[in-house]
């Protein structure tokens, strides 16, 4: 199973889901925010429940964070999304330093939802409680 733990409250985030669930064809992807039960039970650790800073992929049993996620997502996509996976060669310091500066940013920049987003009952095959 190939599951993403986003930040339900975060815009930023949200534009990502959304962006995702259209591009992903096959419905391969399921959502959950980092602050739902599925979270709860299924992660071990999250740094900081009230204000997570990180996308979470969890992919086939592997956890992904950071830019690592987002690639990984990007290249299980398929077709052009598959060439997400170049940006490897750049050394995760560098690609996370980028990322943690777009994750501190990202209320400031990008606002902060009142609740976390709720699937629509088109989307609801695609979310996990």
């Amino acid at each position: 199973m190939k599951i993403i733990f986003f930040d339900g409250y975060c815009s930023l985030c949200n534009g990502l889901i959304d962006f995702l669930m259209k591009i992903d064809s096959h419905r391969v992807l399921k959502f959950t925010s980092l602050q739902g039960e599925t979270a709860k039970r299924s992660l071990i650790s999250i740094s900081n429940r009230d204000n997570p800073d990180t996308v979470i992929y969890l992919r086939n049993g592997t956890r992904y964070e950071k830019s690592s996620a987002i690639l990984m997502i990007f290249s299980d996509l398929g077709g052009i999304y598959r060439s997400a996976k170049l940006f490897f060669v750049i050394p995760k310091f560098i690609r996370d330093a980028i990322y943690n500066f777009m994750a501190k940013n990202r209320y400031r920049l990008f606002g902060k939802r009142n609740s976390c987003r709720l699937p629509t009952p088109q989307e609801q095959s695609q979310f996990l409680a």
